[in-house]
């Protein structure tokens, strides 16, 4: 985790008048360890690997600690969880790209998206804050070789699909 983060956090519960714990400080580790996109379940499977001392509803309030504090994203992947993004700090402006068939999902930012956010909001009176896009679209690879190596990792990992339930 970056000093940064660490210090927003710090910050930020001070403010709210609530102490440090380690079941806490374990959940931001996991989650500041990559940039992954994951969802509760996701986050408490890693957990019980490592903190067999935190409890669910910790990992619940950390989260919601969290995305308070400006420092994860809830984001919708269409798929009907919240999914947490670590990344809004260094990338706050990037958008999502789902493949509806692998359930593969990637992050990319364009600065024509931004100019037009800027462009709608200002000439409907509005001050653009944040902008993020869901694009939901077929993997080309199945459509063109029957097969996508995305795919298969997706089904032998569990992995949940947009618009499906595990």
């Amino acid at each position: 985790m970056t000093l940064e983060i660490r210090e927003r956090l710090n910050t930020f519960i001070k403010a709210k008048g609530l102490r440090h714990t380690p079941q806490r400080d374990a959940i931001v580790d996991v989650i500041f360890a990559s940039d992954e996109h994951f969802t509760a379940d996701d986050l408490w499977e890693k957990l019980r690997g490592t903190d067999a001392r935190t409890s669910r509803a910790t990992l619940y309030r950390t989260l919601s600690l969290l995305s308070e504090a400006g420092l994860l994203e809830e984001i919708d992947l269409g798929d009907g969880q919240t999914t947490y993004d670590p990344n809004f700090l260094e990338k706050p402006a990037h958008n999502h790209l789902v493949c509806v068939d692998c359930g593969k999902v990637i992050e990319f930012e364009d600065d024509h998206l931004e100019v037009l956010n800027d462009c709608v909001t200002r000439r409907l009176g509005f001050q653009p804050v944040k902008q993020s896009l869901r694009i939901e679209a077929c993997c080309d690879e199945i459509r063109s070789s029957g097969q996508c190596p995305n795919l298969l990792d997706a089904r032998l990992q569990g992995k949940r699909f947009p618009g499906k339930r595990r």
